[in-house]
């Protein structure tokens, strides 16, 4: 819980060089604003990054897209229900403007570039922490050009990548606890969204776009 400007936070990420990059940036009071960031714990994987959350519920949650068990779209999806006042803050290398506009429309705080320079970021956390919801330039930009896509629901996500693991309908349905029926209606739903016409296209959008990955449960 923060208390005025000392906030707790957790730290999500599979490269400890990242890890200790961003903890020594988030306890750097002068690279804070002045507001005092305590790291209540560090992990690398989705699995270990839920956990952390729901134990300790953090202010903020500075999360990788791209982790072993569970990708970040997923860790987020979680978040949102056992801690819905952290601030989650996203880093990712995917530049792809289907996948950031995922994210924020998940409901991402913040949204940076791991590419950009670390004050990008550092700059951005005072910003969030005291409720606005940042998105870097250069998502930004890829997000006016993506703006006609129109983003999958949980399920259509799931569906998509069961489909790409080469599952039948029925597999599908039988993993998911729902008729074949309402599978290819998500299906269907899916081509639609990304003006793919065959499982090949399909396969081929979700590879580029990054939206394959995470739990199927």
């Amino acid at each position: 819980m923060a208390f005025g400007n000392a906030h707790s936070a957790v730290i999500a990420d599979d490269h400890a060089i990242v890890r200790g990059a961003l903890i020594a940036a988030l306890t750097d009071p002068a690279m804070m604003d002045g507001h005092t960031i305590e790291i209540v714990e560090t992990v690398e994987n989705g699995i270990d990054a839920i956990a952390a959350i729901r134990k300790h519920r953090p202010d903020l949650v500075m999360l990788d897209v791209s982790m072993p068990h569970a990708g970040g779209t997923e860790v987020l999806i979680e978040a949102r229900r056992w801690s819905a006042a952290s601030k989650i803050v996203i880093f990712t290398g995917i530049e792809s403007g289907g996948k950031i506009a995922e994210l924020v429309e998940t409901g991402a705080d913040g949204v940076f570039c791991k590419s950009d320079d670390l004050s990008v970021v550092t700059d951005s956390i005072p910003r969030i922490l005291q409720g606005a919801r940042i998105v870097c330039e250069r998502f930004t930009n890829l997000l006016e050009e993506a703006a006609g896509l129109e983003p999958l629901t949980d399920r259509e996500r799931q569906v998509l990548n069961l489909v790409v693991a080469g599952r039948t309908n029925k597999e599908i349905a039988a993993t998911l606890g729902i008729s074949a029926k309402t599978v290819d209606r998500h299906r269907t739903g899916v081509m639609g969204k990304t003006g793919s016409h065959s499982a090949a296209e399909l396969i081929a959008f979700a590879l580029r776009e990054g939206l394959i990955g995470g739990r199927t449960d």
